[in-house]
């Protein structure tokens, strides 16, 4: 159960990542981290891990681009 939640917050995490690499949109990582934190939560109470390290994925994906955009941009 632990593991879908964390895969569906994932997802959410995703649709608001994918959109926020475009330039100036780089405030909504900001607003995807904490989801994205939650969700790694969830999969790490999980038996199964293909939540959790979804989650990570896309957590990477959000801190690099914060970090390309110098954590604002």
């Amino acid at each position: 159960m632990f593991n879908l939640l964390s895969i569906l917050i994932g997802l959410i995490s995703l649709v608001i990542v994918i959109p926020a690499t475009i330039p100036l949109l780089g405030w909504a990582n900001w607003v995807a981290l904490p989801l994205i934190a939650i969700g790694i939560v969830l999969g790490q109470l999980s038996s199964s891990r293909g939540g959790r390290n979804f989650c990570l994925v896309v957590g990477l994906i959000a801190v690099v681009r914060l970090s390309l955009g110098g954590g604002i941009i």
